[in-house]
């Protein structure tokens, strides 16, 4: 396994950056100028990122990029909360001290754009052909662009797998293809009063809305529909009230309380015969400290709906440059090279999913993930949609209105009304928020 990622020499590099922004334009060096010149060589480049895999195996490396830029780089690593404060109290302040910015692209790319805080990337992405833009996945690369412009790069993906005890549907055929063979396998194997359970998932009313997405798709409805709420729609009451019949008759009690950090222990704890969430928390399962069922853990496709399996395969993080940095030429060179197809190869065979297209059809890369994981996230990747809730401004007002069905579902009570309510609710919403056109 590699440890590093390949270099081009200092040389190689400089004429390459030297052509990139040349492409791109004068950016950078334009800012530096309206702020009274050149920042010096000795200024760090400064990166706000989370604290996650990805970003520290990119800090464990960061010597090797500034050995090829000729500068120091200064690398933050923080909570998704503290990144989300530093980005409003630092960019609302027009502040010079961020160049690179870790982003949600789903959550904070939308209202990011309303306030101008990220530079457009889009002739620097699609003028260098080391870069290779189109090798990005579909699905994350059109996550990636608001109002027409590239405003950040995907770096880390996600999907939602399915989680199954192999040990229990030996008798069943393997594990359910269909949303309806998942129901009718957890309703079979739960024993809810010896406190086991066919079905685990997060069932709390905002947090629960990304993995819903994907029964939302494969039922055949989305969060918005020719511009306005798609939520009332029969496909996305039909979807609610899958939704809410697997983990109300199969679910642990206290299901709508339930975020990823209650749900998750229930499944590796030996608790539940089926788990639905997010691929990047597998090695959880694998963990001996963590999972009494690492030997009888398996990973398959999220099954096919009415509508086909469609599931969300979304850019969990992503690299954007500060409007107001004075570096923008050495941010993009920090992107192209953390983003660039050597190091997406590096990441990706060291177990972190990657973005590129070309990563996920490479064995070696493949490797670094159990056989059966690894083949379910290409599949879901391939068959996936690159958002996993509204794309709107205020995303957290959203997914409290869009989760209401979906909590009256899990509590056992009728969907269709409360679903009505829910629809007039988001639709005015849209109406107000208006930032859905944009994206």
């Amino acid at each position: 396994m590699s440890t590093s990622s390949p270099l081009l020499s200092r040389r190689t590099f400089g004429r390459m950056a030297a052509g990139v922004a040349g492409a791109a334009g004068t950016g950078a060096l334009g800012a530096c100028s309206a702020r009274g010149g050149t920042p010096s060589a000795d200024t760090p480049l400064r990166i706000m990122a989370i604290n996650h895999v990805w970003s520290q195996a990119i800090r464990r490396r960061k010597q090797e990029f500034e050995e090829l830029i000729g500068r120091p780089v200064s690398m933050t690593l923080l909570t998704a909360d503290q990144l989300t404060s530093s980005y409003n109290v630092k960019l609302n302040a027009s502040g010079t001290d961020v160049d690179v910015m870790m982003v949600r692209a789903l959550q904070d790319q939308l209202i990011f754009a309303h306030n101008n805080w990220l530079t457009d990337l889009t002739d620097r992405v699609e003028s260098d052909a080391h870069f290779a833009w189109q090798d990005f996945q579909k699905a994350p690369r059109e996550a990636s662009v608001t109002g027409r412009q590239v405003l950040s790069v995907p770096v880390v993906t996600e999907r939602p797998v399915l989680y199954y005890r192999k040990d229990l549907v030996e008798n069943l055929g393997g594990p359910p293809r269909t949303l309806d063979a998942l129901l009718d396998a957890a309703g079979e194997l739960a024993a809810r009063k010896k406190g086991f359970f066919g079905y685990v998932g997060r069932g709390q009313r905002n947090g629960a809305v990304s993995q819903w997405s994907s029964f939302l798709y494969s039922h055949g409805g989305d969060f918005v529909v020719r511009g306005k709420s798609g939520i009332g729609s029969a496909e996305a009451l039909a979807a609610y009230e899958y939704y809410g019949k697997l983990l109300a008759r199969t679910g642990p009690p206290g299901a709508t309380n339930m975020s990823l950090e209650q749900a998750m222990p229930i499944f590796a704890q030996g608790k539940a015969a089926f788990y639905i969430d997010a691929d990047a928390i597998y090695s959880n399962f694998l963990d001996p400290k963590i999972s009494t069922v690492r030997e009888r853990v398996g990973f398959a496709p999220f099954p096919a709906g009415p509508a086909g399996a469609v599931p969300h395969n979304i850019p969990s993080w992503s690299l954007g440059i500060s409007t107001f940095s004075e570096l923008r030429d050495d941010a993009w060179q920090f992107i192209r090279w953390a983003a660039g197809p050597e190091m997406s190869t590096t990441l990706q065979s060291e177990g972190i999913p990657g973005a590129r297209t070309s990563v996920w059809s490479d064995p070696k890369t493949l490797a670094a993930f159990p056989a059966d994981l690894a083949e379910a996230m290409r599949l879901n990747a391939a068959r996936g949609r690159g958002y996993d809730r509204p794309r709107v401004l205020q995303v957290g007002r959203a997914r409290d209105i869009v989760g209401r069905p979906l909590v009256a579902g899990i509590l056992g009570q009728s969907v269709p009304p409360v679903a009505r309510d829910a629809d007039a609710e988001f639709a005015d919403f849209l109406v107000r928020d208006n930032r859905h056109k944009e994206s």
